[in-house]
């Protein structure tokens, strides 16, 4: 599998120089001394190499090796050690979240490089990505001593990072945990007792320290959410001047024995059991009426987290769609339907073979160009100087990320099914590599947050938000998108169904609002449809950008140019991806006006 390692950068290539205004982003202070427009390639290039050559070898031993529990310890695979230390040293490792850091990469490009990494080796990427929101929750919550104590080493990769928040009673329910904070003589620094599990990263030997950020309730907090605190807490206690003290009754009591990722450890994890695990408070105690701040500040780092998990589902989707059009090129089985008495031909040469790659390619580059438009405005919010654009960045992130991290994560298990369909019996074996793409990838759609709770969290929260003003624009930039290609004679029926679907959706979402303030239980019932359908047209409207200007190059380059085929994919692309899947979006709004409830009218005994 990692000998075989297929991947292309050329799309990445056209997003962030010929789509994205990047030169926008590369002007802003931050980098305005450091990269330029000519350095995209250079970049783009060296990470692929190094995805190519340094991670995908040790994507076998991740999966056939795995991580183990043994005396108490959790060991990574040797060639996970090699791997860690060179992204670490050569700049693609935890440097990268240090906000001043010399060379900083904006967050499109890093996004881009994330991506071969995580295609190369899901199960690896996770032991550096988690450092990223874990050190950025100390950078922005944390006192200065804070700062200086545990960012230094986070920040050079010495160490690691986590989330602690699920723990055995309360998965997706976190306002019922039972894990607790006891106040001692320090007034910033708690006792605390409980267990977390599948906790990734929880524990493993790649890093001399891990730090856990944890969420536990003080004494006398608030029931609920609302009365939740974060804390940091090391697996090695961390002394003032930043040295390691003793072990800080963390315990590893288990790590799972997973469908996929079983590089990556998921442990169990045991704080307190001998009353001397201690945890630094993060902001301030609860207040007088029990409220406290820990789910507000974890909430960036979780929303960081969907967005990388959205990502890594896009990742793997492009790793085995990649596999199976190496497979299809190759693979000589049957003939031409139009010349049955002809020479046995190339599948990649089938009708059917064909519509299965182009399904998977469609929903891959809609999905990357939904990642890499909220990185845009992540760099937008974060380097720009005016206050008006970081505001309207921030709201656009907001309707951005459940859909970012709920629709790849979805159709990633789809994507992978054809791309195993693609290999025929092959596929099904695992000496080819699409099995481990789906023993991967099938894990995305329930972590950080099931996609239910993202659905939700698209029809409850943020079409609400702000008086639904929020909402309301960033449907009007999808709108104005749409209707800016009115004049394209070439994508003229594109545009057509664009248009239809926008107008579909805007009927919907009003004749559904009101719906569910007649009955409440629609909306869990038909959320998650209304999330697919928001997140195909917005990325229908996406590519359809796209191939406004592969039409236009095309036009420029004519068909004996070297980059005609690339133009020519683009376009046909977004051809099938308008034509093909926005029409769900007709289906889903007929649906729900529909109002079946037959789920809820079921009784029981009748599943």
């Amino acid at each position: 599998m990692s000998g075989n390692f297929f991947y292309s950068n050329r799309d990445h290539k056209f997003i962030i120089k010929e789509w994205l205004n990047t030169e926008k982003i590369l002007n802003f202070d931050a980098f305005k001394d450091t990269y330029e427009i000519d350095d995209v390639d250079m970049i783009l290039d060296e990470g692929l190499k190094v995805a190519r050559e340094v991670v995908a070898p040790t994507n076998i031993d991740g999966d056939r090796i795995g991580a183990k529990l043994e005396n108490g310890k959790v060991s990574t695979p040797p060639s996970f050690h090699k791997l860690y230390r060179f992204m670490q040293e050569n700049g693609y490792g935890n440097s990268q979240f240090d906000p001043n850091e010399e060379g900083k990469l904006p967050t499109i490009l890093h996004t881009a490089l994330e991506e071969f990494f995580n295609a190369a080796n899901p199960a690896f990427y996770p032991y550096i990505g988690l450092a990223k929101g874990a050190s950025n929750l100390i950078y922005t919550f944390g006192t200065e001593e804070d700062k200086k104590r545990f960012l230094p080493k986070m920040y050079s990769g010495e160490w690691a990072g986590t989330m602690c928040l699920t723990e055995p009673c309360c998965g997706s329910d976190v306002g019922e945990i039972t894990t607790k904070a006891f106040p001692t003589e320090d007034p910033r620094v708690y006792k605390i007792k409980g267990t977390k599990c599948f906790i990734t990263g929880g524990d493993h030997d790649l890093a001399e320290n891990i730090i856990h950020l944890l969420l536990a309730r003080c004494e006398g907090a608030a029931p609920g959410t609302k009365g939740i605190s974060l804390f940091i807490v090391p697996k090695i206690w961390v002394n003032e001047d930043g040295s390691l003290g003793e072990p800080n009754d963390v315990t590893t009591v288990a790590i799972e024995h997973k469908m996929g990722i079983k590089g990556s450890a998921t442990a169990m994890l045991s704080f307190g059991d001998e009353g001397k695990c201690r945890g630094i408070l993060l902001g301030n105690p609860p207040d007088e009426n029990g409220r406290a701040q820990g789910m507000a500040q974890m909430f960036i780092m979780m929303n960081g987290a969907r967005m990388s998990t959205g990502l890594t589902a896009m990742s793997i989707a492009q790793a085995a769609y990649n596999y199976a059009l190496q497979y299809a090129r190759e693979r000589i089985q049957g003939k031409a339907i139009t010349n049955p008495r002809g020479p046995r031909v190339r599948i990649i040469e089938h009708e059917d073979i064909r519509r299965m790659l182009l399904f998977q390619k469609s929903i891959i580059e809609a999905s990357r160009a939904m990642i890499m438009k909220n990185s845009y405005y992540l760099d937008l919010a974060r380097y720009s100087n005016d206050p008006e654009e970081k505001k309207i960045a921030l709201r656009r992130i907001e309707v951005n990320t459940p859909l970012i991290k709920a629709y790849p994560s979805d159709m990633v298990w789809q994507t992978t099914a054809e791309a195993i369909q693609v290999h025929g019996g092959y596929g099904f074996t695992e000496e080819y590599p699409v099995a481990q793409c789906a023993r991967d990838c099938k894990i995305l759609s329930i972590w950080e947050g099931t996609n239910f709770i993202q659905s939700m969290d698209l029809v409850g929260r943020k079409w609400r938000l702000d008086d639904g003003r929020i909402f309301a624009e960033w449907f009007k930039d999808v709108i104005d998108s749409i209707e800016s290609k009115r004049e394209i004679q070439d994508l003229a029926r594109e545009y057509e169904i664009m248009s239809k679907a926008a107008a579909t959706y805007r009927e919907m979402q009003k004749s559904f609002s009101a719906s569910i303030a007649k009955n409440i239980r629609l909306m869990p019932l038909y959320s998650t449809r209304i999330l697919h359908a928001t997140a195909i047209l917005w990325g229908g409207s996406l590519l359809l950008e796209q191939a406004a200007i592969a039409v236009r190059k095309i036009k420029e380059l004519g068909e004996s140019h070297f980059d005609y085929p690339f133009y020519q994919g683009k376009v046909q692309t977004t051809r099938f991806y308008i034509r093909n899947i926005v029409p769900e979006i007709f289906k889903i709004a007929e649906i729900i006006k529909d109002g079946d409830t037959s789920a809820i009218d079921i009784l029981e005994e009748g599943f």
